[in-house]
């Protein structure tokens, strides 16, 4: 008997001996059968399966495809996140390849192969399952974290509480991270989160201006000062009176100006360039940098007084790789939003784009994972994304999601650990794992581990 609190498995086949054949050969699920496609749209909308299998050749088109592409097109378009997996019979792989073009999740080939089939098919709920879940995370975390910041991780939720703790204060804010982890983002809803969210937030990336004209920026000049200073013109800090100033990469700012900077924050005025008189400026500053500024100090690139002065609370920022869970929502994120700005149909990934996801150590953080999101999404030919698309190399996903596979993982990893603290002693490491010294000995002989 089907177990009615397992998956549901729309089958969309004509042939009755292969839905009963399917039934009896998927007890994990429950299998919904329909013949036609009239049967199989009010199946789905009665049950709303997150997988279904359809095979091209429905009545009144036995054999032929009109049929089958029409009820593709009409279950995608009910209910676009359904994993339709079509079959293709006699080496029709031109009809499989305008099935995947359509929106299909993937294809097997008739005569069906029952294990080959349900392989597929259980990848096909796996990654309609975590699809599923990074939706809710987006809609829940995207507007639960700071300043929009789309996150479930909780390494990076903690940032964002700590920044909400300190929003209110007027203390001064360095955040340490990589270069593409989001420290605008931040600095952003630092601004937003605090009393001071009415007047301006300005920005200003202190690697991108070239020394000589970083002064001018920041503290303005009077009409006259050099040559080309046709009118007088207030500086970045000026701008971002009774609000706050975001001063990236903050490590590149020169020796010579850091001593005008350190007078500014000492005395809260400034003085244009070719100007005499003191200007008072009522401004927030957060910093931002990916260099190491303890190790400038100590060689003499960086003030140590104004690192007191700027790092009154001090905040670091992981990178996305290690943010568990993060590069698949923000994936997600990045997708839609492109696919809607740039009217693109593609509508998710494969299993393979995910895997890979996963696996990428993302060395240029969530910049990277935007710019190769927006490439795909231009480029691609089909409605899923697939690790190519990425440029990402594929990587085996048979256990991507597999609990087993995972605990074995640790097993391992912990035992390893607890062995080299004891020395190998098997007595003293079971004591550091909370097991029995037989339970250890079983798993060191399940897992090949020698001592």
């Amino acid at each position: 008997m089907a177990n009615k609190t397992a998956p549901k498995l729309l089958v969309v086949e004509d042939d009755e001996g292969l839905q009963r054949q399917l039934k009896w050969s998927y007890e994990d699920y429950e299998v919904i059968c329909a013949g036609d496609r009239r049967t199989a749209i009010e199946l789905l909308r009665a049950h709303e399966p997150a997988v279904v299998t359809l095979d091209l050749g429905l009545p009144p088109d036995p054999d032929g495809t009109s049929e089958g592409f029409a009820t593709l097109q009409e279950i995608l378009a009910l209910k676009p996140d359904t994993k339709v997996i079509v079959a293709s019979g006699h080496g029709a792989r031109e009809s499989a390849l305008r099935a995947i073009a359509l929106g299909a999740y993937d294809f097997y080939q008739k005569p069906v192969d029952i294990d080959q089939l349900g392989l597929i098919v259980q990848r096909a709920f796996h990654l309609h399952e975590i699809e599923t879940e990074n939706r809710q995370l987006a809609e829940r975390d995207g507007h639960e974290a700071l300043g929009g910041l789309i996150t479930s991780s909780d390494s990076m939720l903690r940032v964002c509480r700590m920044i909400e703790r300190v929003a209110n204060t007027d203390v001064s804010v360095m955040l340490l991270g990589a270069s593409g982890t989001g420290k605008e983002v931040l600095a952003r809803g630092l601004h937003d989160s605090s009393g001071r969210k009415g007047a301006p937030f300005v920005a200003i990336n202190c690697a991108a201006i070239p020394e000589n004209l970083l002064e001018a920026e920041l503290f303005g000049y009077e009409k006259g000062a050099f040559t080309g200073a046709v009118k007088t013109t207030e500086g970045k800090i000026e701008l971002a009176e009774g609000g706050t100033l975001f001063l990236d990469e903050v490590g590149d700012i020169p020796l010579p100006l850091q001593v005008k900077l350190l007078r500014f924050l000492q005395e809260r005025v400034i003085e244009r360039i070719g100007g005499r008189k003191t200007i008072p400026v009522d401004v927030r500053i957060v910093c931002a940098t990916h260099q190491n500024l303890e190790a400038m100090i100590a060689e003499g690139a960086f003030r140590e007084d104004l690192w007191y002065r700027l790092a009154e609370v001090v905040i670091k920022i992981p990178p996305l790789a290690e943010r568990q869970g993060d590069a698949v929502l923000l994936s997600h994120h990045f997708l839609r939003k492109y696919a809607r700005d740039m009217k693109r149909p593609v509508k998710g990934f494969n299993a393979d784009a995910l895997a890979a996801i996963e696996a990428w150590k993302w060395p240029g953080n969530v910049r990277e994972l935007e710019n190769r999101m927006k490439r795909a999404v231009i480029m691609a030919d089909a409605s899923r994304l697939s690790a190519a698309d990425l440029d990402l190399a594929e990587v085996e996903d048979d256990d991507f999601l597999n609990l087993r596979s995972a605990r074995e993982r640790a097993d391992r990893n912990a035992i390893r650990m607890a062995l080299a603290r004891t020395e190998s002693n098997v007595s003293n490491a079971a004591k550091l794992l909370g097991v029995s010294r037989p339970t250890l000995y079983d798993l060191l002989k399940q897992y090949n581990i020698e001592t």
